[in-house]
């Protein structure tokens, strides 16, 4: 996959709101027969298309490992259903240090996620699926997040917001999680209330279309 726009990129930050780290102390939303299998995180071929602060490979292999971890692992869901996730890093921008008053660029993170079910092996999203999330909007972050968050801090955030976007990706295909659609519609309302309160983070949409489809995995 390779970004062949800058500005489908710029126009996900604009676009986009996204949630901070405020929910993991409440109980976790349903998941049905959720269980999580492998945590994969793929970071080699990640690419930065702007200016951005410098992350390394490992660096955001262990940050969305430990996000997903924190989200998903035993014992916040035992269920008997074994799904993996296997996340490919397509792109980030950590924004640099702005000028305050001007629009400065909001962090943004686009990842590709497949999904297994451990038994069979079987691929549950054939392609996988293109997920983009940004920082939240706040005083911080209108001003740009660079000159208010650290490096550290800021990949942080974007790391949760995935972990978190995948949740609501799950509730979205409810037959993976042996969940009825309304189970899976209320559990999914429960997930956006406690996204709301610092605005959910959704799917990249119109901006795609400028981008390369991700190879099938």
């Amino acid at each position: 996959m390779r970004f062949t726009s800058w500005a489908a990129l710029t126009a996900a930050a604009l676009v986009l709101a996204a949630c901070q780290t405020n929910d993991l102390k409440e109980p976790p939303v349903p998941l049905g027969t959720f269980q999580l299998g492998l945590n994969v995180v793929i970071t080699d071929k990640m690419q930065v298309p702007g200016i951005s602060r410098d992350v390394t490979p490992k660096e955001m292999e262990a940050a969305i490992t430990k996000a997903v971890a924190a989200r998903f692992d035993y014992p916040r869901y035992e269920g008997e259903r074994l799904l993996n996730f296997g996340i490919f890093v397509d792109g980030y921008l950590l924004a640099p240090p702005g000028i305050p008053l001007v629009m400065s660029p909001a962090s943004v993170m686009m990842v590709t996620v497949n999904v297994f079910d451990d038994a069979t092996g079987k691929k549950l999203n054939e392609g996988g699926t293109r997920l983009t999330v940004v920082e939240k909007g706040s005083p911080e972050t209108l001003i740009g997040s660079g000159l208010t968050q650290t490096k550290e801090k800021q990949l942080e955030i974007l790391a949760y917001n995935v972990a978190k976007r995948i949740e609501g990706y799950l509730l979205e295909n409810p037959d993976w999680l042996g969940m009825t659609e309304a189970e899976a519609q209320a559990a999914l309302a429960q997930s956006n209330r406690s996204a709301k309160r610092d605005a959910a983070p959704a799917t990249l949409a119109a901006p795609d279309a400028t981008l390369a489809a991700p190879a099938a995995q």
